[in-house]
């Protein structure tokens, strides 16, 4: 009995030494899965932290009050500010910021078509005191309006091309774009400069005459310079050109109806 009594004893003391074995190795094994969770957790940390310090860097350079002065460079344009003018171009001044008023006539097959007018010399300084500077000098007169556009979302006659084919002076441009309508509607009577397209330096002494309410897209450099609006005559003018139609019977090309300059007087 006693060595049955030793042998249980010693049963106990095996399977109590077994079970402290078990919760060592399983506080063991939770201290390991802890340590790796945290690891985990403090590197997901670092990440984050350094995600955000790179995006904040990006966003201070790229768009916010820490982009970089641009340093001077030996081009033309910083050399010489004036580089989008060509020729005589008058200053903006000429336009005195105020409002031109007078008469654009102009003959279409013999008959006298008077428009009265109105130039924004606010809105539009530069290329309205190059309008200035061209009645005060007879610029436009003898030219012709070559083209004629009676399109479905354009409706216009194009005026004052020095060679009568719309082709653009060589010796005389400017920009930048003024007054351009920001939902690039020109409503019927707007006056605005013709350029070529995606430049904004380009603008010259050539303008178009909205005959209907008009939608002209923007392109990469903008909208178009809106000098003024006719202020009368603009019924006579649909009725006896835009009505005639194209040389070609197009939708734009040269007028049917023959038309030229024959006067500009604003005061």
């Amino acid at each position: 009995m006693a060595h049955k009594r030793a042998g249980d004893r010693h049963s106990k003391t095996q399977q109590q030494l077994l079970r402290q074995y078990e919760a060592r190795q399983a506080v063991h094994a939770h201290q390991q899965t802890r340590r790796r969770r945290d690891n985990l957790i403090a590197i997901g940390a670092i990440v984050v932290v350094a995600a955000l310090a790179g995006l904040a860097q990006f966003f201070y350079f790229a768009a916010g009050p820490g982009v970089p002065t641009p340093e001077p460079t030996s081009s033309a344009s910083a050399e010489d500010p004036t580089t989008d003018i060509v020729g005589d171009v008058p200053d903006p001044s000429l336009a005195e910021g105020r409002t031109w008023s007078g008469t654009l006539t102009l003959d279409a097959a013999g008959t006298a078509l008077p428009l009265g007018i109105e130039l924004d010399g606010a809105a539009a300084p530069q290329a309205v005191s190059t309008i200035v500077q061209a009645a005060s000098d007879g610029t436009y007169l003898g030219t012709t309006c070559h083209r004629l556009v009676s399109g479905a979302t354009a409706q216009l006659l194009q005026c004052g091309s020095a060679d009568g084919t719309g082709a653009a002076d060589p010796t005389f441009a400017y920009g930048p774009i003024e007054n351009a309508p920001a939902d690039d509607v020109y409503p019927a009577g707007t006056i605005a400069m013709a350029r070529l397209s995606d430049d904004a330096s380009s603008n010259g002494r050539q303008f178009f005459i909205v005959t209907a309410d008009t939608t002209l897209p923007s392109d990469t450099a903008g909208g178009y310079s809106v000098v003024g609006r006719v202020t009368s005559g603009l019924d006579a003018l649909v009725a006896d050109v835009v009505a005639a139609g194209t040389e070609n019977g197009s939708a734009d090309g040269p007028p049917a109806v023959g038309v030229t300059i024959t006067g500009l007087t604003i005061q």
